[in-house]
């Protein structure tokens, strides 16, 4: 009886000590975990460590981005998050007893890392790959498709405007301040292949210098886009005068199939990656089909594949990337913008098609803790067969071409006050049966007859070593030096006048340098860098129908001034930017094949800019004035923007559930020589979206426009006048909304 009293005391004392550590132990923390722009982020590692004890206890935020720990004991907490593209989060905080405590996690900046674009927000932030301070990183979460189930650039880069002087598939160019691009000839385009920058240029194309062809990516693969104001960074080579646009494509997708369309066109894509989440790999398909909204029926039709597959090997990263394209659409017209009623073409035989194979390999090499060496190469096919009218007559241009290139750079990383690269870029560009064809028949029933203008065969070789060193002389000054050597070799083989054939070379040489200022956070002065570079630019090396070998290169000199504060959750920057090119015999008429001059000419231009980041919201909002002239008789640079304006927003904590992203971009008014003036282009893009559970999204596209895209002049004769003269013509933009759904097969941390 003595032994079952002291066992039942034993137990109730038991008890009582077992009741008050659960009534210590009921206290909770649950939270939300956003990204720094505010927005959701589902599948976020978070660890719980202290407390009574030093055990560590996990979760993973829901597809809200919430989390919650029960039955926690009073203490000191340490809580950490982490996700897939950001750094780290820690917060430490006490918790009391029997208390709910709300604790919630943003995000501070995406992490550096070699598969995805690395963030530089600053001057201070710089380094030996992102030296130029004036560089933005735009996350494709923030920004708008170009245009939604049209063909088209696959994202709206903020303070760049998009057009193209036709419809169809044929591809857009992107416009900085004061730049006449031509197929985006002085702005050079990038695809990220883990470290290695793989040019999306076309050189010496019969549809126009440094063609660059956007058209070719999945918008849902591109993690990010990376402007630049170019001439600044040694790895970046040819077309990079004025700018420098690199996009970044995503390590992982989450698993989805979309349709877009509404009564004239239909839009489908699909994603996938493996369900383990350390893999890092996907695939990506698009095909669409439509009319567009002129009066001429494109036509249209579009295949796309985009993959990638990355290898962590040892001390070995190596990334696989793949594209490939077709596409193929009748051609709306340039029309003139003053004559009522006459429709949206005048010429019904315009057609296009081209198609495009590509392949890229890139293998990062860790040697130490500080040194790395990266191996690339890459092949890439691309055919084009164009119709089009632009006044003269009917034209027709084709051709097929193969390019291969390779690259290596070593990158060695002493201390805080010097990094050195050291690197080599080899690019073999060879168009064959480049043809220039012209027609002056009446019958606009027939294609011909058809009389030979350029028949070409061209070889561009261009092997590029380059070094550059980059470091802090101080905690406030930051200094990035580069130079770079392209030895270009040119081979025209002409197929009509073999009189007209030749074989050169010329070297380039391209400084570049960045000296910032990095002010202290505590005072209220903004950090300001200055940049200059030398760049340069291929040009046609045909002859066409003139007997005087062209310029091979066009130089420019480029400087630079930024200046960047960050006010809270708003980012404030100013750019004053100059560039001057020398005078070049550059370009052949599509109508005639003659040659002519461009340039030299300056363009000046002031860019200023803020961001803020809010809970649920993003806002961005930038004005650009430039001032560019042909410096031989002063007169301004025909058809290069002089202003541009952009606001975008984005919310994503609106009633009901919905999401929405809006942009509105005006264009003024630009000169297009002869005395004629362009008609200013304002757009208003959006999307609206909710999504339903967690794997159905459906959503609204629309674009509320106003002006013409392409606009210049030409001479064009019209039935009821008796001569014809000089007027200006354009593509009318169409206003249009799409409806879309969206499946997500499973959910994948970002």
């Amino acid at each position: 009886m003595i032994t079952l009293r002291f066992n039942m005391r034993c137990l109730a004392a038991m008890a009582l000590l077992l009741h008050t550590a659960l009534l210590a132990a009921d206290g909770s923390v649950a939270g939300q975990v956003t990204d720094p722009q505010g927005n959701l982020v589902p599948g976020a590692t978070l660890r719980l460590s202290g407390g009574a004890g030093t055990a560590q206890i996990s979760a993973t935020s829901d597809t809200d981005g919430r989390f919650v720990f029960r039955e926690l004991a009073p203490g000191m907490y340490t809580l950490g998050a982490s996700a897939g593209n950001f750094e780290p989060a820690t917060q430490t905080f006490p918790l009391a007893e029997a208390e709910s405590l709300t604790v919630d996690v943003r995000f501070g900046r995406m992490a550096s890392r070699h598969d995805a674009i690395t963030v530089t927000a600053e001057a201070g932030e710089a380094d030996l790959d992102h030296p130029d301070p004036s560089q933005s990183v735009n996350v494709h979460d923030e920004i708008l498709d170009a245009n939604p189930g049209r063909p088209g650039a696959p994202v709206s880069i903020p303070g760049l405007p998009v057009e193209s002087a036709s419809g169809g598939i044929k591809a857009p160019q992107y416009f900085a301040p004061g730049v006449a691009g031509d197929h985006g000839e002085p702005i050079a385009q990038y695809l990220a292949v883990g470290s290695f920058l793989v040019s999306n240029n076309l050189s010496a194309n019969a549809h126009g210098n440094g063609y660059a062809d956007p058209n070719i990516m999945i918008p849902e693969v591109i993690e990010a886009v990376v402007t630049d104001g170019g001439a600044f960074n040694v790895r970046e080579g040819n077309h990079s005068v004025d700018m420098a646009a690199v996009y970044g494509l995503r390590p992982r997708l989450e698993p989805f199939a979309t349709v877009t369309g509404d009564y004239r066109d239909i839009d489908l894509a699909a994603g996938w990656s493996p369900a383990d989440p350390a893999t890092k790999a996907w695939l990506a398909m698009q095909a669409s089909y439509g009319n567009g909204f002129l009066d001429r029926l494109e036509h249209r039709q579009q295949y796309k594949f985009n993959g990638e597959r990355v290898f962590d090997i040892g001390r070995h990263q190596v990334t696989l990337f793949g594209i490939g394209y077709y596409g193929r659409s009748m051609v709306p017209g340039l029309v003139p913008i003053d004559v009522p009623n006459l429709g949206d073409t005048i010429d019904p035989r315009q057609r296009d098609q081209t198609h495009t194979a590509e392949a890229a390999l890139n293998d990062v090499w860790r040697l130490t803790e500080s040194s790395e060496l990266h191996l690339s190469a890459f092949f890439r096919t691309y055919n084009l067969a164009l119709f089009s009218n632009f006044g003269d007559g009917l034209i027709r241009q084709s051709e097929f071409r193969t390019v291969t290139g390779s690259s290596a750079h070593y990158a060695h990383t002493v201390n805080q006050y010097l990094a050195i690269l050291i690197g080599t870029d080899y690019q073999r560009d060879a168009p064959r049966r480049d043809d220039l064809d012209h027609s002056d028949s009446d019958n606009p029933a027939v294609y011909g007859p058809f009389e030979k203008v350029t028949a070409n065969n061209v070889t561009l070789d261009d092997l590029a070593p380059y070094v550059a060193v980059d470091g802090k002389l101080a905690s406030w000054l930051h200094y990035d030096a580069g130079w770079r050597r392209d030895e270009i070799g040119i081979a025209n083989t002409d197929l009509l006048d073999p009189a007209n054939s030749y074989s050169r070379s010329v070297g380039v040489n391209s400084p570049k340098a960045t000296l910032g200022l990095i002010a202290p956070e505590r005072l209220p002065l903004p950090s300001v860098s200055f940049s200059f570079g030398q760049t340069f630019f291929t040009n046609d090396p045909r002859i066409g129908t003139s007997t005087t070998q062209g310029t091979p290169v066009s130089r420019a000199h480029a400087y630079q001034m930024v200046a960047h504060k960050a006010a809270g959750a708003t980012d404030f920057r100013v750019t004053l930017g100059r560039i001057t090119q020398e005078q070049s015999l550059a370009k052949i008429d599509p109508d005639t094949g003659l040659q002519f001059d461009e340039g030299p000419s300056r363009n000046r231009y002031i860019t200023a800019a803020a961001r803020h980041f809010f809970h649920g919201g993003f806002l961005e909002a930038s004005v650009s004035k430039a001032d560019a002239r042909d410096l031989s008789d002063g007169a301004p640079v025909p058809e290069a923007p002089r202003l541009i304006a952009d606001v975008l927003g984005t919310l994503d904590r609106l009633p009901f559930g919905l999401r929405a992203r809006a942009e509105f971009e005006t264009v003024g008014r630009k000169p297009l020589g002869d005395g004629f003036v362009s008609v200013p282009v304002r757009e208003f893009r959006g999307a609206l979206a909710r999504q339903f559970g967690s794997r159905l999204e459906a959503g609204v596209n629309f674009l509320i426009a106003s002006g013409f895209t392409g606009q210049t002049t030409e001479v064009l004769a019209l039935p009821d006048e008796p001569a014809p003269f000089e007027r200006v013509v354009g593509v009318r933009l169409p206003c249009y909304a799409t409806l879309s759904l969206s499946y997500r097969f499973g959910r994948i941390p970002r």
